[in-house]
């Protein structure tokens, strides 16, 4: 069982109420589980939401359109992940976040196959990145995430799910993804009000001629229109892990 877990929620620090911003008259978050969808190789589909107040939007949202959501600890996104895995009888579990609304289906499978064809315990596109920033995938098996579960203290570690794991190469078999072509420059993720106009505007030029449009309609578009190409890319790529990287800091002297 291959069960893909889309982290969202509506409390985003950077910009609030992001993953329910219209995009084409839909909210966002839709708009990126209308290209999950078109993912061959996952099983099961869920949102994993928390169970504060503010997220209540989200999860009644996915009521209404039939979606699987789970909803639990707002800071504790590992614990998230661990108990949807329980719930669905996970063996593997794609992470995908909620600020990505241009997700590749096709990409995603890659990765998938890549992960299972070399049995390992880890996979991403990001340890390595080569592909634009908002097109970021994770694969790793049900034993690892509950080994990291188990065991991880560090606020960076139950925040963003992975790093516990990335971080004991000998321990995890890690394997990572990489484009034959260098993009990682590019930022396609949502975490600024910059972000959120350049996504909406290529959705709206294509996906009014193509609502299937891929990664290679998006790059064909940013070519012929090269200054939207760096509007957005003043910010860096994981701010908000390196947020949590000092929130470690504090934990660890208050540890001692």
């Amino acid at each position: 069982m291959i069960v893909a877990v889309l982290q969202a929620r509506v409390s985003s620090t950077r910009l609030p109420g992001k993953v329910l911003k219209p995009i084409m008259g839909e909210p966002m978050i839709l708009r990126q589980i209308e290209r999950i969808k078109r993912v061959n190789s996952i099983d099961k589909l869920v949102i994993a939401t928390s169970k504060d107040n503010t997220d209540l939007p989200l999860a009644e949202l996915c009521e209404r359109h039939g979606i699987n959501c789970f909803r639990g600890e707002l800071d504790d996104v590992l614990d998230r992940f661990y108990h949807v895995a329980k719930l669905y009888n996970a063996e593997h579990i794609v992470r995908l976040t909620g600020d990505c609304p241009l997700a590749d289906p096709q990409l995603i499978d890659q990765v998938i196959a890549y992960y299972l064809s070399g049995d390992f315990d880890y996979v991403s596109n990001t340890l390595e990145p080569t592909y634009p920033d908002g097109l970021d995938v994770e694969v790793f098996r049900f034993s690892s995430l509950e080994q990291a579960w188990k065991e991880a203290v560090l606020p960076s570690q139950r925040e963003h799910v992975t790093p516990f794991l990335y971080h004991q190469v000998g321990r995890f078999k890690i394997g990572s993804y990489k484009n034959e072509v260098d993009l990682s420059g590019l930022r396609w993720t949502v975490d600024e009000v910059a972000d959120f106009k350049l996504i909406s505007k290529i959705y709206e030029v294509l996906y009014a001629i193509n609502p299937h449009f891929t990664t290679a309609d998006v790059m064909a578009f940013l070519d012929r229109n090269p200054e939207l190409k760096t509007v957005n890319t003043h910010h860096g790529r994981n701010e908000g892990y390196l947020k949590s990287l000092g929130e470690d800091k504090l934990f660890l002297k208050e540890k001692r």
